[in-house]
């Protein structure tokens, strides 16, 4: 079994959900608390052992390549003023010489296009995919259980849970085999059911571990939901050619793609940090107290 050394970072979406935050900066570098999106996925595939990352990006995403880059005249003023915390926390940030390498989705025609634009650069070796837009919040890294879990059964995998069954028209769903713990046999994937067509309310978030034959697939070019080529589709081809299954991984997952899920991440992160805690629990306390009184 081949390790997991590449993971994919689609990167190219317009962020239309955040204008007009959005209409410059990419949503990737949205902050959460004070790290923006794009660098918590590039920390979690750290987590998982994996050292070279590939941005999928587009037009006006220069920002994100740059993050990961020095910072010459900050760096100067910093080490002026003697901000010796900040230059070590600015220093986490810099990946070794060729971790992080860039290409472009030309155009945007879904989750899978996205993906298959990373085909010479990941080769023919199993890769993850990271969607920065979900953030799961937990005690160990989303995709570092999983590449755990991927060391003993192979194969596929992805990151799975349960939606109201509402909202099965959202997601890609599983039609679930067997289930031992918190691993579950994937039967089928169908993307964006309607909820009264929908084999199960367990659906796939942003962590998957794929197998390069995916790419085989993904290049034909099939549109799916929304007219667009979607990476389900794709992956619904491997099963029963190759192992696949789903991990109910442990954390919260929110999506930072929507605004109510965005503010929920910062306040969850925002709790964990010693700093920040006391004060931001004083000032829920308040407005939650004001709203009982209708003062707010």
């Amino acid at each position: 079994m081949k390790p997991i050394r590449k993971a994919v970072i689609p990167v190219g979406g317009l962020g239309t959900r955040f204008l007009p935050a959005t209409k410059v900066m990419p949503k990737e570098m949205l902050p959460v608390v004070d790290k923006p999106l794009i660098q918590y996925a590039v920390e979690e595939a750290r987590a998982a052992g994996i050292r070279q990352i590939i941005l999928v990006t587009s037009r006006g995403k220069t920002m994100l390549e740059d993050h990961f880059d020095h910072a010459v005249e900050l760096e100067a003023a910093l080490r002026a003023r003697g901000k010796v915390e900040a230059l070590r926390q600015l220093a986490e940030i810099l990946p070794e010489e060729g971790e992080i390498s860039a290409t472009r989705q030309p155009e945007a025609r879904g989750l899978g296009h996205a993906v298959w634009c990373a085909r010479e650069l990941v080769g023919d070796e199993p890769f993850a995919v990271i969607l920065p837009d979900d953030l799961v919040h937990g005690n160990t890294p989303c995709l570092k259980q999983m590449a755990d879990v991927y060391a003993e059964t192979g194969g596929n995998l992805v990151g799975v849970m349960d939606v109201p069954r509402e909202h099965t028209d959202r997601y890609g769903i599983l039609e679930p085999g067997a289930t031992r713990d918190r691993l579950v046999e994937i039967r089928g994937l169908v993307e964006k059911p309607a909820p009264d067509k929908a084999p199960s309310t367990l659906s796939v978030i942003g962590r998957y571990i794929l197998q390069p034959e995916v790419f085989d697939h993904l290049s034909e070019k099939r549109t799916g939901a929304g007219g667009e080529i979607q990476l389900t589709d794709a992956m619904a081809k491997l099963i029963g050619r190759q192992p696949f299954h789903g991990y109910r991984f442990a954390g919260t997952r929110y999506d930072c793609g929507d605004k109510l899920g965005f503010l929920m991440a910062n306040l969850a992160f925002g709790l964990d940090r010693a700093d920040l805690r006391p004060g931001l629990l004083e000032h829920i306390r308040k407005l939650a107290a004001d709203a009982e009184l209708g003062t707010s």
